[in-house]
């Protein structure tokens, strides 16, 4: 069998579409780049071994879970151990205790915690806490924001070029009247901003964003926007909810509100947070979270909710992003790995922005300067992200689709990519470049 052969995977993925939805468990599952999802036998440090033998250096990271890198040894001691105490659910054990006191230490908005199992989980819990604490209903989201899969965030802009464009569903099955309370406005959009606050401010419950825009790749902050966030929100009593799903840890053991200096009221992490395993929470000022049931009366509860195998293994993570040094080495890595990607694309010719904070990062194939909103991103050029995607995963470098029409998903590394690994990557990524340069698919 050759070394880019994917037989396996290929039958694999006949069979599954025979009793699976789409054949996959998850719609994203399917690379729209290669038309097909990856089928992985095991996963260990940077790299993912598929079904059909093959090595893939691993820039998706599990969505951006896997911060610390796949298999993690402390991780999986601490899910061993889990397993010895007997896999405890819908129970409160001490490690809950010692997990929400952690992440009061680092995270800026952290003053209690509420575990639950998913980001969507979080950020709908984040918004009824900021409902029930204002007595308000609507909300203010940025266009292109993901902030999950419940019907409170599948909304869009009709046209995202038309700031008069009525807000409607981005999925089949959702109400359009499930839009009624959502106002929506684009990203780093000052003028925007002051306007709605202005004209909506006082009827607002919350204000929710990804600090850095990552689910577009990665869109940071203009200069003073978070800051504006923050002043005008605390004028109108409205809630400010970081939703650092993504974000966190990414640039910051703290996150993008450790980064910038803007302390939201709310905030949710999950993906990294458990390094793979499913954990979320929702956290924030004392006196909103005290909303929450049952001291108030925003339900909230989960069989599932903080499950230990998840809590552990995020006392371990934590233990190594809080360690001296981390994140310089970090963001060091990651400011040459992104300077020699752009590089590498700049030499061949290949019109590409590459922008990254932290681990995590997005390559605009087609535009050559920054994007600084969700509708600069729409210019990508997604036939020839597909073409190097391709060439990228024959040659052992394994990158996710999440489209093919708008923005461009996200990327990264983790902490298990050493220089060699992404030295590997960039030598690939120099010949595709030059492959495309001249034409060769």
């Amino acid at each position: 069998m050759s070394a880019t052969s994917t037989a396996t995977a290929d039958q694999l993925f006949e069979q599954a579409q025979h009793v699976l939805a789409a054949g996959v468990s998850a719609g994203m599952r399917i690379n729209p780049y290669l038309g097909k999802p990856l089928f992985i036998e095991h996963g260990e440090g940077a790299y993912l071994y598929d079904v059909d033998g093959r090595r893939l250096i691993d820039f998706n990271m599990s969505n951006g879970a896997a911060l610390l890198g796949h298999d993690h040894p402390a991780v999986k001691q601490a899910v061993q151990h889990g397993v010895e105490l007997g896999i405890i659910c819908a129970a409160e054990t001490p490690f809950h205790e010692q997990l929400a006191a952690r992440m009061v230490e680092i995270i800026p908005a952290a003053e209690r915690v509420r575990f639950s199992s998913v980001g969507t989980e979080a950020t709908v819990v984040a918004l009824r806490v900021a409902r029930a604490a204002t007595g308000r209903s609507k909300y203010l989201k940025f266009d292109g924001h993901f902030h999950g899969l419940s019907e409170h965030w599948l909304f869009k802009s009709a046209d995202p070029f038309d700031p008069a464009s009525p807000v409607v569903p981005s999925s089949g099955g959702v109400p359009p009247h499930w839009g009624d309370d959502i106002i929506m406005i684009p990203w780093n959009d000052a003028e925007a901003f002051e306007t709605v606050m202005r004209e909506h401010g006082d009827e607002l419950a919350a204000v929710i964003c990804e600090p850095i825009h990552y689910n577009a790749g990665c869109i940071p902050p203009a200069p003073g926007f978070l800051e504006l966030l923050r002043e005008r929100t605390q004028d109108h009593g409205v809630v400010l909810i970081f939703d650092e799903v993504l974000s966190g840890f990414r640039t910051n053991a703290g996150g993008v509100s450790a980064t910038y200096g803007v302390t939201p009221d709310l905030t949710t992490h999950a993906k990294a947070l458990a390094n793979g395993l499913p954990l979320s929470s929702t956290s924030g000022r004392a006196d909103l979270m005290a909303h929450l049931a049952p001291t108030g009366t925003a339900v909230h509860s989960g069989t599932y909710s903080g499950h230990l195998l998840s809590v552990l293994a995020a006392l371990a993570t934590l233990e190594i992003l809080t360690q001296p040094g981390i994140y310089d080495e970090l963001n060091a890595r990651a400011d040459r790995f992104y300077g020699q990607m752009q590089e590498i694309f700049d030499r061949n010719g290949i019109p590409v922005t590459i922008q990254g904070k932290g681990a995590r990062f997005g390559m605009y194939f087609g535009p050559t300067e920054p994007i600084t909103t969700w509708t600069d991103a729409f210019d990508h050029d997604h036939v020839t992200n597909q073409a190097f995607v391709q060439q990228c995963n024959e040659r052992g470098v394994a990158f996710h689709g999440y489209t093919k029409a708008g923005p461009p998903g996200h990327a990264g590394f983790s902490l298990a990519h050493t220089d060699a690994d992404l030295d590997e990557a960039l030598n690939v990524f120099d010949t595709v470049a030059g492959n495309l340069a001249a034409g060769r698919t």
